[in-house]
């Protein structure tokens, strides 16, 4: 639909700027950047944020010609992204205060289903995700809805009977996988197929169950780890934090400690590397060769399917640290993905997905983004147990309601 609209503005001459709120989905618009890159959104985003954009530069020379921007995934995006790029277009198109026009008179375009899974707020309630989206900020007052009735992804409506079964993991990488051990290897075997959970925990467990089930030699990549001493919040008191410590803390948007791959395993990127080349946070590849201090990896997702890359291990740190302390690990910006969590599955579009549930979904929008991750509704399978592995057939679904009241 973007690139069907883009092509449209550019028909009638119109500049246009497509971006989305992250970086596989940016991959899915033509010319596409993510916001942050493109309008040079701060991280971390404040209520009082501007972007950082010099009036006498070609960039902002850019923005004062745009006439359209599209943003894509924008519920995904804080609030104060929005609000901090409407500052700095009223800034550079010269309209300042409260009298200026919206984004300085831009048409922006956002673009997203409100049932799909909201941004993520660190440690946040329910209540706090709502008021950091975007139908809580000034901006949604001069939003007009626009609804879209035709599901583009899903191509073939047939119906699925779902299976019993006797282990639960076997039985969902047996539907996701069938012929594991014979095809492995192959990229087309492996790129439009993942088992989605709910939490990093299960993922987890996949995948290490997957890894040793396959054939050839594991390597196992350790992360370096330490404490920034630049930060402003670190003391010597962290000095006697050690380094086994340090190597089990886990958070969102890091590595683990530990790496183990073998050459065939499916990897996706955890963050963006080279956005011209294909390589976002997000972007699926396929090890060809495990090196010491590098590895070489094809991709099987998005635009640039059959390129080969050689990924470096980088020094990383989480956006907002959930800990007193910062935390820098050093280790290769890739994660196992025969299984993936839903929220990382967001704008994935694949051909068969394994849904496994021994745990119901905790967000908003989670169980829709799995379920609607599929072009064919026949290469959907769902499996739910409980407790003691006992076959379910129903499972909690989490609705924020109040969400779609801003939409009415």
């Amino acid at each position: 639909m973007w690139r069907t609209l883009s092509s449209a503005l550019r028909s009638e001459r119109k500049i246009c700027i497509t971006v989305a709120s992250s970086g596989i989905a940016s991959l899915l618009l033509p010319g596409g950047r993510t916001a942050h890159s493109k309008f040079k959104i701060p991280v971390p985003t404040l209520d009082n944020s501007t972007c950082n954009i010099d009036k006498n530069t070609e960039h902002a020379q850019l923005l004062q010609a745009t006439d359209v921007i599209i943003w894509d995934e924008a519920p995904m995006a804080h609030k104060n992204c929005f609000e901090a790029l409407d500052k700095t277009l009223k800034d550079l198109m010269n309209q300042n205060g409260r009298s200026g026009r919206i984004f300085g008179g831009k048409v922006v375009v956002f673009g997203r289903d409100f049932r799909h899974i909201l941004l993520v707020v660190p440690r946040a309630s329910r209540s706090d995700i709502v008021h950091a989206s975007i139908f809580s900020s000034y901006v949604w007052d001069h939003c007009k809805v626009l609804t879209l009735t035709r599901n583009m992804r899903l191509r073939n409506d047939k119906g699925n009977k779902n299976s019993h079964f006797e282990d639960p993991i076997q039985a969902i990488i047996e539907s996701t996988y069938p012929n594991l051990l014979q095809n492995h290897t192959r990229p087309d075997y492996l790129q439009g197929k993942a088992i989605l959970a709910s939490t990093i925990e299960v993922v987890d467990k996949i995948n290490h169950y997957i890894l040793n089930l396959i054939p050839g030699e594991e390597k196992e990549y350790l992360s370096f780890d330490e404490i920034d001493k630049t930060d402003a919040t670190y003391t010597e008191a962290y000095e006697v934090l050690t380094p086994k410590f340090l190597s089990n803390l886990r958070t969102f948007g890091l590595p683990n400690h530990i790496l183990k791959l073998k050459v065939g395993t499916p990897i996706m990127l955890m963050r963006n590397l080279d956005q011209s080349q294909g390589l976002c946070n997000g972007t699926r590849l396929i090890v060809t060769r495990l090196a010491n201090h590098v590895i070489e990896a094809r991709i099987i997702s998005g635009k640039n399917i059959g390129n080969l890359f050689y990924i470096p291990r980088m020094s990383m740190s989480p956006s907002e640290s959930p800990w007193p302390f910062k935390l820098i690990r050093r280790q290769f910006p890739i994660i196992v993905s025969y299984a993936m969590t839903i929220n990382k599955s967001q704008g994935q579009s694949l051909d068969t997905v394994g849904l496994y549930l021994p745990t119901p979904v905790f967000s908003h929008g989670q169980l829709y983004v799995a379920i609607s991750r599929v072009t064919n509704k026949n290469g959907l399978k769902i499996l739910i147990h409980d407790n003691d592995n006992v076959p379910l057939s129903t499972t909690t679904n989490v609705v924020y309601k109040e969400v779609f009241q801003s939409l009415c």
